[in-house]
């Protein structure tokens, strides 16, 4: 029976949404290979309480490793953790969230096995019995279909392209034992800097307000923050990688190749040209809306709705009439 694992991921003693992701994911790989999903989870002392969550979205079996250093991120209790648990099981594959976390998780892990890893994954199929991996290359420009040659496939999903799908199902919470000792742990996390408070993160929120290098300065930012007030608490303000560079905004809200990856109901694309790099960061978005004062600008070709205007005069009319809409 080929098994499936899926490396949840908790953050303050809470499930993160890549986590239910990644285990529906495997869940549906297990279904079409006729195996069973199981978890892993490592964090502080009592993270079990809400471990058995992941049963909800597939995972027969959830083995938890809890530690006082595992509070935060620590890379080598982690990766040291989760590598002797697949190294003295048979799992099929490993499905990773390609978070941020994730993506320093995978390849500590893939080394320490010797298993080569596919990054970034956006679709999984199963072909004559082997496991086919979608993945962007060049900056989402083309997709790549691969397979590994391994006897354990180990994969990382990116966030918000898989659905998170409930079961009717609860899944049994084992105790994973922690491999060494913070002692020898290298590399260790002194420090969290978070985020303001109030405010969603950019990855999580179901409407975003992006702005890019047309907006000609962050003095005129106050134009998407009046914009995302208007519409509420369930809008994020989200930057290109033009407007990142440049030190207008943290890297935290950037949208794109190099920053989140993002599904959210409604986007606003506001002076934002649409290269490719944007591009592969918000494509799978609900619904787009586009505005900019260059009509042939790419990012109308993927755009629900285009408005061609100069931002410093249609912002402020939209934001107006959204308020009459939804009045604070």
């Amino acid at each position: 029976m080929a098994s499936i694992l899926a490396i949840a991921e908790q953050r303050d003693g809470s499930l993160r949404s890549v986590s239910f992701e990644v285990v529906s994911a495997a869940k549906t790989l297990a279904s079409v290979l006729g195996g069973d999903v199981q978890a892993a989870l490592c964090g502080p002392p009592a993270i079990d309480a809400v471990a058995g969550e992941l049963g909800r979205y597939g995972a027969e079996r959830v083995h938890v490793a809890m530690h006082d250093a595992f509070a935060h991120y620590s890379p080598d209790g982690f990766a040291a953790t989760i590598a002797a648990h697949i190294r003295s099981s048979d799992y099929f594959a490993v499905l990773f969230p390609a978070s941020a976390l994730g993506k320093d998780l995978a390849p500590r892990v893939a080394v320490r096995l010797d298993l080569p890893l596919a990054s970034e994954a956006t679709a999984l199929d199963i072909e004559n019995g082997e496991l086919i991996v979608t993945r962007p290359m060049l900056a989402g420009r083309v997709f790549a279909r691969v397979s590994l040659d391994a006897p354990t496939r180990l994969v990382s999903l990116r966030p918000n392209v898989f659905s998170a799908n409930q079961q009717q199902a609860a899944g049994a919470v084992e105790t994973l034992a922690v491999d060494g000792s913070p002692d020898a742990w290298r590399v260790v996390v002194t420090d969290v800097a978070a985020a303001s408070a109030g405010r969603l993160d950019v990855a999580e929120a179901p409407i975003i307000v992006s702005g890019g290098r047309g907006m000609k300065g962050p003095e005129n930012w106050h134009l998407l923050e009046a914009l995302r007030d208007a519409i509420g608490a369930d809008a994020a303000l989200g930057a290109s990688r033009a407007v990142v560079d440049s030190g207008w905004r943290p890297h935290a809200e950037q949208v794109g190749q190099t920053g989140k990856t993002v599904s959210p109901k409604l986007y606003f694309a506001v002076a934002i040209s649409g290269a490719m790099q944007h591009l592969a960061g918000m494509r799978s978005s609900g619904v787009i809306v586009a505005i900019n004062k260059d009509a042939d600008a790419p990012i109308f070709k993927v755009a629900d709705y285009g408005i061609v205007g100069d931002v410093g005069e249609v912002l402020p009319r939209l934001t107006e009439a959204i308020g009459r809409i939804r009045p604070t």
